[in-house]
């Protein structure tokens, strides 16, 4: 049995947000858009109100287009790149400029906080384990926090 693979976003324009419905078990979340990303989705040629294709069709152009790539570059190291490594770059990214592995979790959408470790391991790998590094998280009580 073949399951299909599909992403699938609701987006709320007026709202700026995306919302991404869950897949393989993981939770659904919504995301803020840029005016920018607004203006180029809204651009983007499409016959329905679908924004993008079933993932099995996005995953065969992406393959094409990064062998094209890779075969022009002489780069064979670029058929490497998936789908899930732009997961883990974003993943890795977000923790490394927060240092927050609960915002990590929230924005990738893990209903447990041990599948967000792979991402501290990875920044830890890339960056180092720094203790000069020096971060503060907080937890707005009142509105006067919030807004400072």
């Amino acid at each position: 049995m073949r399951i299909r693979k599909e992403l699938v976003l609701v987006g709320n324009f007026e709202k700026r947000t995306i919302r991404i419905k869950p897949e393989k078990g993981s939770l659904p979340r919504i995301l803020p858009l840029s005016t920018k990303a607004i203006e180029m989705l809204n651009n983007l040629p499409r016959k329905s109100e679908k924004i993008f294709p079933r993932m099995e069709i996005m995953e065969a152009i992406f393959r094409y287009q990064r062998n094209k790539l890779a075969k022009k570059l002489c780069n064979p190291r670029l058929q490497q790149i998936t789908f899930k490594t732009f997961r883990h770059w974003e993943g890795t990214m977000e923790y490394h400029k927060t240092k927050d592995p609960i915002h990590v979790k929230q924005i990738l959408g893990h209903k447990d906080l041990k599948s967000t470790q792979v991402y501290i391991h990875i920044e830890n790998a890339i960056y180092g384990a720094s203790n000069n590094d020096e971060f503060h998280v907080k937890v707005a009580k009142t509105q006067e926090e919030i807004t400072s």
